[in-house]
């Protein structure tokens, strides 16, 4: 017996609509149902798939500032989406927390209205005992990305830089 896979994970908000349009606008989520009564949205990144991944509901309680989740991951498709997702972020005015090669993927965390810690992530391919952690520049190109990431790979030192 074991679990197949996440089917989705909800977050209790304070603003509703701030964060339904962070989720929709921001990152492409499609809304697949919503209940203005009950002040709860569903979305999905593949909505003819999964009616479902991700849900937000009013009713948020812990005092602003707690710490609710860890992080809410997000894979995506390629290289150039995950480089395009970064400059809307950017163009968002959105929090950046850091942007990273794990060997086996390249990611972006930031923050939601709320401070619910996001990563944007696309896989390597690479297998790479974690944690891995080194800051990667989403601005070069994807030949340039690569060749960093090799070179951080085989560098030596410290594998695992601290958040700044």
């Amino acid at each position: 017996m074991r679990i197949a896979e996440l089917g989705h994970t909800g977050l209790w908000v304070e603003d509703l609509a701030t964060m339904r349009d962070f989720y929709e606008r921001v990152l492409g989520l499609t809304v697949t149902d919503e209940d203005e009564e009950l002040q709860i949205v569903f979305l999905s990144s593949r909505p003819q798939q999964e009616h479902h991944e991700f849900v937000l509901q009013t009713g948020r309680t812990a005092p602003p500032g707690t710490k609710l989740t860890h992080q809410i991951s997000w894979r995506v498709d390629s290289l150039e989406t995950l480089r395009a997702f970064h400059q809307r972020i950017v163009e968002e005015g959105v929090r950046i927390q850091q942007v990273v090669t794990h060997g086996n993927a390249y990611g972006v965390y930031f923050f939601d209205p709320e401070g619910n810690r996001n990563e944007l992530y696309w896989s390597t391919g690479l297998d790479v005992p974690q944690p891995f952690r080194r800051s990667i520049d989403l601005s070069r190109s994807p030949e340039e990305i690569a060749a960093e990431a090799r070179r951080l790979l085989t560098d030596g030192g410290d594998a695992y830089q601290p958040v700044e």
